[in-house]
Formats: structure tokens, sequence, C-alpha cells
């Protein structure tokens, strides 16, 4: 992860013990996408051209769920190596702070290896054995994202843990992560509309409105635009799950734990204290909609100063109509009302209020967006 906070101990990590179906021949449960945001913005969950594949997609309750025990397929290192031709350069999709993400083929019913182009295609990420991250944040994928049911959470498939080599295979995401499509510059690349900016943050919002809503009261922590994964048809997905962490519980308002997160997205209070709040998650939900509104990363220091941290930059400016204006992004210039501009501008303003308490629950943001989405701009 770019621009990373310290990470945590040994003693912090999310769950102490790994549920899992072990047999060797179950099968996916109905969910969708998966994927994990790697540093260059390579997105490794999704959609595949199978039918088979999206059968899997289209059969997740639009609500979700969350599974008593994940519900994986176990993986050996054989498996893997076939799938990805023995782990081949050039079946590399990208790599990340956990290590290295590989394209590769299985199975439309047994996920078992298959033929290269043959089944559909999935994600499979192997750990560096020099990484950081390593054992914890691979047990926490799968302790979290492996009973996570939602259409708007990534779908891990399967894993591997054989001495040293750990392995977790997701769905692939075809269209990669909302960081490489909202920041790359190019006369290749097509720039974000307005509408599909607004589709992609209506996703994400209803993803993380489906974790805080979750008996488990999952914290994810780590929310910023190379976590948020786009399938075909730009439908968004939250992967990642290294950094999450149950909620607090038993009337208690916050978990109190070491700073873990990136740079810029992490919230005032999470960081000069370590309370987690469920509404930490907002404050980087604001953070990534200011992204959205402006194109600009959270923190830039090819910037000029005063400019290098977005929100000190413009949040002081989101209250005014004619500066809201000045600092939208020039790409989406005419796609959208200025009623709709002025809507998002409060929605931001709320999520990044300094006080948890202030800030609006995610399921209120994904009704607003909604709202905003709505708007028809006049022509």
């Amino acid at each position: 992860m770019g621009n990373c906070i310290p990470s945590a101990s040994a003693s912090e990590t999310t769950q102490s013990t790994i549920s899992v179906n072990r047999s060797t021949n179950t099968k996916p449960s109905s969910t969708t996408g998966t994927s994990i945001g790697t540093s260059n913005g390579v997105g490794i969950s999704g959609t595949s051209t199978s039918t088979g594949y999206s059968r899997f997609s289209e059969a997740a309750s639009p609500a979700g769920e969350v599974l008593p025990a994940a519900d994986l397929k176990v993986y050996t290192y054989s498996d893997l190596k076939a799938c990805t031709r023995s782990f081949k350069s050039d079946m590399v999709l990208g790599v990340g702070g956990f290590g290295t993400v590989y394209k590769g083929w299985v199975d439309e019913k047994t996920l078992l290896p298959s033929k290269n182009g043959t089944g559909f295609m999935v994600a499979i990420k192997k750990l560096n054995h020099e990484s950081v991250q390593g054992f914890q944040e691979w047990q926490s994928e799968v302790n979290f994202l492996g009973r996570l049911s939602h259409p708007n959470v990534v779908k891990l498939l399967g894993y591997c843990r054989e001495d040293r080599d750990l392995l977790l295979v997701y769905e692939f995401m075809q269209k990669g992560s909302l960081e490489n499509h909202l920041f790359r510059r190019g006369s290749a690349v097509q720039p974000l509309s307005w509408n599909l900016r607004l589709k992609i943050a209506i996703g994400a919002a209803r993803g993380l409105a489906f974790l805080h809503s979750s008996d488990d009261n999952v914290i994810y922590r780590d929310i910023k635009a190379s976590n948020i994964l786009l399938d075909g048809n730009y439908n968004a997905k939250i992967s990642d799950f290294g950094l999450a962490k149950l909620g607090p519980s038993g009337g208690v308002s916050h978990v109190t734990t070491r700073v873990m997160g990136t740079h810029g997205y992490a919230a005032p209070e999470y960081i000069a204290t370590g309370h987690l709040y469920v509404k930490s998650d907002v404050y980087g939900f604001g953070v990534v909609l200011l992204e959205l509104m402006t194109g600009l990363r959270a923190l830039d220091t090819k910037r000029p100063g005063p400019q290098t941290n977005l929100v000190e930059w413009a949040k002081p400016l989101l209250p005014n109509r004619k500066k809201l204006k000045t600092i939208m992004d020039a790409r989406i210039e005419g796609q959208y009302s200025s009623k709709g501009a002025i809507m998002l501008a409060q929605v931001i303003l709320h999520c990044l209020e300094q006080e948890p308490r202030k800030r609006p629950a995610m399921k209120e943001v994904a009704d607003i967006l909604e709202q905003i989405y709505a708007i028809k701009v006049k022509t």
C-alpha cells in the first residue's frame, strides 16, 4: 500500500484462528467479485467472459449475507502453479505490498486448474516471503472475505497454505481499480464520466454499509481508490480485507488499535488516538468522494504547497458555490448539474466532519448519492 501508516503487531491481528471449510471439493458460495488493489493500479478480481462465471455474480443477494464460516476452495501449491503456468512473468497482473498477483484459469464447475483461455479467469495473489504484511493479512483475508457475500464486496474463491507459501484466489475484475481509471493520464485513457463516478461511489457506499450493518460490525479501515475494484460494467466492489477489524460491541463506541491504513484517507481521531470507529470508514469514503469530484489524489507532493493535501486544501472551498466549480474535475464539465455538484459537496463535508458522531451512516450516504445520480442535466 502506498503512503501506508505503520502496520499492526502480531497481537493485533483481526482474528486468531482460521475457520474455513477444508474440503477440496468446495464449490464457491453465490457471491460476486474479488480483488486486491495493487501498487500500480491493477485490479485483481472480477468478471470473466465465461457465462458460467457470471452466474456466481447474479446469484448474490442484493442485501448480502455473512456466512457462519468461510466456504472456500483449498488449493495445493501445484494447483496454482499449473493455473499460472509456473508463475510466469507474462501472467503477472501487478505487484503490491503483499506480493505478486498473477492471472490464472480454472474450471467453471470444479474450480480446478484449466488450460489457459478456458473456463474463467481468476487472480492469484502470492505472498512475497519478505513481505511485512505476510501471514496476518493473509489470515484476515480468509477470515473476513471468505465469509462475506455481497454484490459490492469482492469474492474470495480459495486459498493455499503450504509451508511458507501463502496464496489467495479471487475472481478477476475486468476494469481494474478506481485509482487506475481516475488518475491515469494519457490520450489512450478515457476519463470516467460524472454518471460513472456516481455509480462507482454508490456501489462502494453500499459495500461499506453492508459491512457496518452486519452482526459482526466490520470496520474496513482502508477505504481508498486502489481498493475499489470495477467489473466489466463498472460495478464497484470493495477489495483487500487485510486491515479489516471487528467493530465495537456491548455498547462501546470504538475499539482501540495500533494505527494502520493509508495517509490521506485515515480519520483524524484514529491517527491521534488509535480509537477506531465505524464512522472512521465514513471519513475515508469522504476522501474518495472528493477524489472523484476533483480528479485529484488525496496526497500529491507534486502539487503546490497548500494543495498537497487534498482535504486540507479543498474542504474550505466546498461550501462556496462559486469556488466549488473551480475544484471540479475539468474532464466532466457539462456532465453534471449545479444542484448535483452542491449536493455532492455537502455529502463530502458531512463525511469529513472532525467528530465521528457527526458523520452520516454509510446507508444514508448511499441513499443521497442515488438521489444525486437521478438528477438530470439540463441541456
